[in-house]
């Protein structure tokens, strides 16, 4: 093969053909440098030095050609050619960085103008969110440097550069690489019911009373997120308000609600006392913050029916030695719900992410007040996840993410109880791009799946190594306070183009024994390798991951590298999101028991439709979860906001209501949250407009479950 029929890999990930004059023209600048003329003789002579082969990157070439300068004890020239190239590193970044300030000012809006991690949540372009994206490659090759010298000290050079190319050629993302800190949490507060947040770097002592608990409840929110890339899940929030309120006005405080309790000209009544709790909370954290890159925390809460609660929290005693009052709570959830349904009217809140963990018996809701009541929120127009489980073994705590629950227990020394769990690190697998090139390239697919999942197990236990190291050296007070066990922390691998693959191999998606089986089949080796690494110390789990960003970089990379690309996005689901062809029904079922078996992470089902449905509708849509397994859902009907006068509609309307206005956006979930159409990247603006909504109902009422 001769070098102009070799391709190699640009510093932009180009595949472009090889050029040896340019590898010369380096070469001869370096001798001139330093008083000297390059023969074709030398140039000869060190270039033969340099092995090529298809697929190197610039940088390899370039490492190569160093060699040979020191082979041949040009060592002058070899350093010149060092500094040469570090100075072209210096003015492509800064020429880089240049541009990409141009692009950033330019773009639509924040989502379309990043190139890292981009997310809707971002929704206003200003100079701190462009301060924000800047240092991201940089904190990119810092990252991959800091986790390649672990892997080296591991598992030797060999493995580290296997990663790498893994990596470099999109076989494997890694998740919020722009961040050291690790990825999301599910906390228990009950250090800071101790010690306020002191031991985590914060000055506010422990709550005393309702006022003091909510003060200090959005500063623990606030620092507990700054120490993280992801998600901060408090599914204790509610319980713990519910218990200031108590010790404050009284356990029954439900039951006189309409008590006036404010003695100032407001004569506030001990319900509109909550409520105002309920909008500092909120409000407070819905604002952007600069220690997130002036975007609003990623908070979720958990509500529970009776049973639920009961499994997790029948043992938990609060410091002073009561227990967690059921009925309060049970008003509390209730009142909370309703309110933040309501004050979705007023304006687009996107957070807290909230969760309904109800525990399921004979393919139904066993509380059926709390079954009745999810139904009825979900008739009234509001948008909340539901996970249901048959035992209390697991904790969905974030926008998919489900944890297994080992021990329910308390710890009143850290306080790291049941729900302190999460994921440390996410490393995806594209598997669409894994099969196809195994299948092109004459290989078994699960035999390669398995040898990709075995690095990515590999590398996660490296990037674990790390952050003990961290921890170690102080760097994770949240670890060492007792809000966040490591112990329980999930290294998470992620899959992302099951859809994808499984149209290349020709299956139809939907529900048949052919596709039931593919699924399983990869999911299987996720969850053998997940097992094979397991210990005590160190958990994995598998999940379909939101991909926000990532199902649209997949598309793009594999699409110029020639593979097959049905869309413009991966799928985050086990179904086509634009297929009309299946029903709400068929969509529960290929997010049942047989599909999501060894996804032990979770799934999220997003039943996009495009009106709401009846509480009787919804609540037999329960009863069909109960009954397929499918564990995690949501559903998602556009809210309908105007441009022009602000009204907010939770109808699908092409319309204002109100001012008659055409000039409407729409509030629906990108994936785990909820923004503005007009907030999402431009190529996920694309996806969002391919959604089919579900118009056609009855098979909803003709559907026979255990009733």
């Amino acid at each position: 093969m001769s070098s102009s029929e070799i391709y190699i890999i640009k510093r932009d990930g180009k595949h472009v053909p090889f050029s040896v004059d340019k590898i010369k023209n380096a070469i001869r600048k370096a001798f001139l440098a330093v008083g000297a003329f390059a023969t074709d003789d030398d140039l000869t002579t060190i270039l033969s030095h340099v092995r090529l082969t298809n697929g190197m990157t610039v940088e390899e070439i370039q490492n190569q050609v160093e060699t040979g300068l020191m082979a041949e004890k040009y060592f002058k020239v070899a350093k010149e050619f060092m500094l040469y190239r570090q100075r072209h590193a210096e003015d492509r970044d800064t020429r880089d960085k240049l541009n990409f300030l141009i692009d950033y000012c330019n773009s639509t809006n924040p989502a379309t103008g990043s190139k890292f991690d981009a997310n809707a949540n971002v929704e206003n372009k200003n100079i701190a969110t462009l301060m924000g994206e800047l240092p991201k490659k940089g904190f990119i090759r810092m990252n991959r440097r800091i986790l390649c010298d672990r892997l080296k000290e591991m598992y030797g050079k060999e493995f580290a550069d296997k990663y790498m190319k893994l990596l470099k050629n999109h076989f494997i993302y890694k998740n919020d690489e722009t961040s050291l800190a690790n990825y999301c949490a599910s906390i228990t507060m009950y250090p800071w019911l101790l010690n306020g947040t002191l031991s985590i770097g914060g000055n506010s002592t422990k709550p005393t009373n309702l006022k003091s608990f909510c003060g200090g409840f959005v500063n623990l929110v606030f620092i507990v997120s700054s120490m993280l890339s992801g998600a901060c899940a408090t599914p204790e929030f509610l319980m713990y308000m519910n218990y200031f309120i108590g010790k404050e006005y009284g356990l029954d405080y439900y039951q006189r609600a309409d008590e006036v309790v404010d003695l100032s000209l407001k004569k506030r009544t001990i319900d509109k006392v909550i409520t105002d709790c309920f909008e500092q909370i909120v409000y407070s954290i819905n604002q952007p913050t600069g220690a997130r890159n002036f975007q609003a925390v990623f908070w979720n809460i958990a509500y529970y029916d009776r049973y639920y609660f009961e499994s997790m929290f029948g043992e938990f005693f609060f410091p002073d030695g009561s227990r967690p009052d059921w009925e309060g709570l049970s008003w509390l959830q209730k009142r909370f719900m309703k309110w933040f349904n309501a004050e979705r009217l007023k304006t687009p809140l996107t957070f807290p992410v909230e969760t309904m963990s109800l525990l399921t018996k004979d393919g139904d809701v066993r509380d059926e007040e709390w079954g009745d009541f999810t139904a009825e929120m979900y008739a009234e127009g509001h948008s909340f996840f539901t996970y249901m489980s048959d035992n209390a073994d697991s904790l969905a705590s974030c926008c998919r993410l489900r944890n297994e629950i080992q021990d329910n227990g308390f710890s009143y020394t850290l306080g790291a109880g049941g729900v302190s769990t999460g994921s440390k690190s996410v490393l995806t697998i594209n598997l669409n791009r894994c099969i196809q090139y195994a299948v092109k390239n004459g290989m078994d697919y699960i035999a390669f799946l398995e040898d990709v999942t075995d690095t990515v197990h590999k590398v996660q236990l490296g990037y674990n190594e790390n952050l003990k190291m961290l921890q170690s050296k102080g760097m994770l007070p949240l670890f060492d306070a007792g809000y966040i066990n490591i112990a329980r922390q999930y290294l998470t691998v992620g899959i992302n183009g099951m859809v994808e693959a499984a149209e290349f191999l020709g299956i139809p998606i939907t529900d048949n024994p052919q596709y039931t089986e593919f699924v399983q089949k990869v999911l299987g080796v996720m969850e053998r390798y997940n097992k094979k690494y397991r210990t005590k110390e160190t958990l994995f789990n598998c999940e379909m991951i939101p991909a926000e960003n990532v199902g649209v970089k997949h598309a793009k990379w594999d699409r110029e590298d020639g593979y097959m690309v049905p869309r413009d996005c991966y799928n985050s689901y086990f179904y086509v999101v634009e297929d009309d062809s299946l029903n709400i029904i068929d969509k529960f079922r290929l997010h049942g028991r047989k599909y999501i078996e060894h996804l032990t992470g979770g799934s999220a089902l997003h039943m996009n439709l495009d009106e709401h449905l009846s509480k009787e509708q919804y609540r037999q849509l329960l009863r069909v979860a109960a009954h397929e397994g499918c564990n995690y859902f949501t559903f998602n009907i556009p809210n309908t906001i105007c441009n022009d006068c602000g009204h907010i509609d939770k109808r699908y309307l092409h319309e204002c209501p109100k001012c008659h206005s055409k000039n409407v956006d729409y509030l629906t979930r990108i994936i785990g949250y909820m923004k503005r159409v007009s907030n999402f990247s431009a190529a996920r603006q694309a996806e969002a407009s391919r959604r089919y909504y579900a118009h056609d109902h009855g098979e909803i009422e003709e559907t026979e479950v255990a009733k």
